[in-house]
């Protein structure tokens, strides 16, 4: 394998990006930026620590993500796993990605930025669902913002091709696999059909 191991080989194989790649990148929300954050309910959150990158998916019933200015986002943490491997990072290492994706679109928004964590009460009762809160809130602050090229949603046929989840492995015949059938994978299945819907606040 020939491996590309400079910035020179690298951008030899490349073009010069067009002015309008380039020109969208903004330091803030625009109003159509902070529209487009606004009607999406998904987004992958990627954060970097110790112990390497993660990619966490972020969704709501609402808005995955709330404009408290500009240049301020927040994202309330609601019930997971416990894993808390986003967090870990973010209070280690602040830095963060976002893609944003609303379903039938094919563009997507990126932001760029630094995070931090908080348990203020004040703002965890912005995001109250009844009686519950989040535990935490994720906080934050842009360095930049832009729109995604739409290439590979357009190619993946993402929203337009139709259910593909038929014959794939359910999570729990994953596990089964990773734990060399330690779990069960049918109970799995069978506990998480309910623990994944009610009650997830």
């Amino acid at each position: 394998m020939d491996w590309i191991r400079d910035l020179d080989a690298l951008h030899a194989l490349y073009g010069t990006p067009k002015t309008p790649a380039v020109a969208k990148v903004t330091p803030q929300l625009t109003p159509a930026y902070a529209a487009f954050i606004h009607g999406s309910r998904f987004c992958i959150l990627t954060t970097v620590g110790p112990e390497g990158t993660d990619g966490s998916p972020r969704g709501d019933e609402g808005p995955v993500a709330t404009a408290l200015d500009a240049q301020t986002l927040a994202i309330p943490d609601w019930k997971g796993n416990e894993r808390i491997d986003s967090l870990r990072n973010i209070v280690r290492d602040g830095r963060v990605s976002l893609i944003f994706l609303i379903a039938g679109s094919t563009t997507a928004v990126r932001v760029n930025g630094t995070a931090r964590l908080t348990d203020d009460a004040a703002l965890r009762a912005r995001f109250a669902r009844g009686e519950t809160l989040p535990r935490t809130v994720i906080v934050i602050r842009i360095a930049e913002v832009y729109s995604q090229c739409a290439r590979a949603l357009q190619r993946s046929a993402l929203w337009t091709s139709g259910d593909q989840s038929s014959g794939l492995p359910s999570a729990g015949q994953m596990l089964q696999d990773a734990t060399d059938g330690h779990i069960s994978g049918a109970d799995y299945d069978a506990e998480r059909a309910t623990r994944a819907h009610l009650g997830w606040w």
